[in-house]
């Protein structure tokens, strides 16, 4: 069929609108895409060949979910192997097309699930979602029956995204791990929270779109593990506030007002030193961080750090001591001795 070049065009804006960062404009495109159906399918696949990054690949395979169109199903099988939210995504598209009845897509479908299914080292949510995917067919479930069963009494999705980013395997997402961590974050221990961190931290350094959602989320674990009072990752903290050229989430602002000690306060005025004027937003909170931690530590003006911090940024006392530390203040008048009469 040939496609008239006013409908190319559409197609070819809404492939594009797929990779934007407008979540409304990428859903709406998805839709679309699947109205015009199999005419886009040839432009959806171009575009995911023809894309490297991870994050945008993921809504060009979804869209392909929606099309369930069988040429869709070598680009899915071989996305298994790339794992996170790609696979998942993938596993969408070859659920879809179980019931195919064009050539041998609907084996080659369940072929490719019943090996991620039975695969217990792969992804728990890739696994899980494998499983769903096939459990309802007869023809399989006695096969399956020992993985459905530890798929059903184990975590669910959110949970088992948690396990996975625990194992090391993030997702490519930083949003889902942030519902993740709103649910666990309470409760996991410690040490694993603050392997976490530099995971995170090492995603974080890759290029892409996400960069500022992984940081984000680095942020959030800080946060978590300050609310608990430990100070397991606060090397990374103060590492990260040392090397700020510009305002950081306020969820290390927070983490650092409630674990900071002593070593901190450098880092603090490191990154006071290094904040825009412009930005009196972030330096006024790093002033307020820095007094806090101060207050708690007991550092006073004859403290090493603090004369450390005033001899290299004697221009920052106003901003960043205020008053002096832990002293009265000299404008505070004298109480009046008692007058006998």
């Amino acid at each position: 069929m040939v496609i008239k070049a006013s409908a190319a065009s559409e197609i070819r804006s809404l492939v594009q609108a797929l990779s934007g960062d407008d979540d409304v404009r990428r859903e709406s495109a998805a839709a679309r895409l699947a109205v015009i159906g199999s005419r886009a399918v040839p432009h959806i696949i171009a575009a995911y060949r023809a894309e490297t990054n991870r994050a945008t690949r993921v809504p060009l395979m979804r869209a392909l979910e929606r099309t369930a169109d069988p040429r869709a199903t070598a680009v899915a099988c071989a996305a298994l192997e790339e794992g996170g939210d790609l696979a998942v995504a993938a596993i969408g598209v070859l659920r879809v097309l179980l019931e195919s009845r064009e050539g041998q897509t609907g084996p080659r479908a369940l072929d490719a699930l019943m090996a991620v299914a039975l695969d217990a080292g792969v992804e728990h949510r890739a696994r899980r979602a494998a499983i769903d995917a096939v459990k309802t067919i007869p023809a399989v479930r006695e096969k399956l029956a020992g993985a459905i069963g530890a798929a059903t009494e184990g975590p669910p999705e959110r949970d088992s995204l948690w396990k996975d980013a625990l194992e090391g395997r993030l997702p490519d997402d930083p949003r889902l791990l942030r519902d993740a961590l709103d649910a666990h974050g309470r409760s996991e221990a410690l040490s694993a929270l603050q392997k976490l961190v530099d995971a995170v931290r090492a995603r974080e350094s890759q290029p892409g779109p996400q960069r500022a959602g992984w940081l984000s989320l680095r942020g959030a674990i800080h946060q978590a593990l300050a609310l608990r009072g430990s100070r397991v990752a606060l090397y990374d903290l103060r590492e990260t506030l040392e090397a700020a050229g510009a305002g950081l989430p306020s969820s290390f602002i927070g983490a650092v007002q409630l674990v900071g000690n002593a070593a901190c306060l450098e880092a603090l005025a490191t990154a006071h030193a290094r904040a825009p004027e412009a930005d009196e937003r972030w330096r006024a909170q790093l002033a307020t961080a820095f007094r806090a931690v101060a207050a708690r530590e007991h550092a006073t003006r004859r403290h090493a750090v603090i004369k450390r911090i005033l001899q290299r940024w004697p221009e920052a006392a106003p901003q960043l001591l205020a008053r002096p530390l832990n002293t009265p203040s000299r404008t505070r008048p004298r109480p009046s001795k008692a007058v006998r009469t």
